[in-house]
């Protein structure tokens, strides 16, 4: 248990320094937000292009990773769904629900965490992890938001298209196909340049959370507490119970060989609190005192169901 705490020690003491310097006034909401900016606009485009770019594709585009998690992430939407749907939600607080219980924060949680349990692989399982939530599960969580607020004006189509294009220009995106175009062609990189890089991924993990921590001190904690409860229970709970038995479908049935190692990172991601933007993305839609409570639940409780798993699995 020590060698766990060990690692989400330091996880969390970073969180409560965050937390501490909002509530104290040492920083105020817009420095949080500027090292917010910082840390999504150069330090995890320069981590992720790193990774990629001085790696084989092959490498990193593991299916063993990819596939679960992919899957499994799918199959959380469906249920979150349903069991939302079940509950009499309405259709904007459901689709809020749904992208609360399945969009993790692996940028600037999960990185963290990973560097200190599996270093080796860490790299990768982040710019996996950014690949799969941002082409794909967010994408899906905005259109259920997209379609349920069918009364706007401008048609779903285009609305549909600005989603895909705010995606495709996202930094970490571009850092990505950079990445791969540099993996990809036989292009030399001067030594300087991967320096840089590498400089701005080491700031990644300590500067995202206090990021965290200070966002946390802003929310405003009121809102719809039962979608809230919902929301980090489909979140901590459900979503890595459904990626670890997608996981053990393909071990067991002969699909896929997957590691322990593996294993465990798969479901470690998506255990992981919610992700950072959810509180900006459910306020567009009227829902952030429920966003905003389930967010601080899920990063409080976490530390409890991380080291629950870190236990089992390592």
């Amino acid at each position: 248990m020590a060698a766990i705490l060990g690692i989400t020690f330091p996880i969390y003491a970073a969180l409560g320094l965050g937390y501490l310097f909002v509530w104290k006034g040492i920083f105020s909401q817009s420095d949080i937000k500027s090292l917010g900016a910082f840390v999504f606009n150069l330090a995890l485009p320069g981590l992720i292009f790193t990774t990629l770019a001085q790696r084989d594709p092959v490498e990193v585009f593991q299916t063993a990773y990819v596939l679960p998690y992919l899957l499994g992430g799918v199959i959380n939407i469906a249920v979150a769904y349903a069991l939302l749907s079940a509950r009499g939600f309405d259709p904007m607080r459901r689709a809020v629900g749904v992208m609360g219980s399945t969009c993790p924060n692996n940028g600037f949680v999960g990185y963290p965490v990973m560097l200190l349990a599996f270093p080796d692989i860490a790299g990768v399982v982040l710019t996996l992890n950014l690949v799969i939530e941002t082409l794909i599960l967010i994408p899906i969580c905005l259109m259920l938001m997209e379609a349920a607020a069918s009364d706007t004006a401008q048609p779903l189509g285009p609305r549909l298209r600005k989603i895909v294009w705010n995606v495709v220009k996202m930094p970490t995106m571009m850092a990505l196909m950079a990445g791969l175009v540099v993996s990809v062609l036989p292009l030399s990189i001067p030594a300087p340049v991967f320096r840089f890089t590498d400089m701005l991924a080491a700031s990644a993990g300590a500067v995202s959370l206090i990021v965290i921590g200070g966002s946390l001190a802003g929310l405003p904690l009121r809102g719809n507490k039962s979608l809230a409860l919902q929301t980090t229970l489909g979140k901590l709970v459900l979503h890595p119970m459904i990626v670890a038995l997608v996981a053990g479908v393909f071990v067991l049935t002969g699909l896929l060989d997957i590691s322990p190692q593996i294993r465990a990172a798969l479901i470690l991601s998506a255990a992981m609190p919610i992700f950072a933007t959810y509180t900006i993305f459910a306020q567009a839609r009227g829902h952030e005192g429920a966003a905003s409570v389930a967010s601080l639940a899920a990063t409080v409780l976490a530390f409890f169901t991380l080291n629950g798993l870190l236990w089992l699995l390592t």
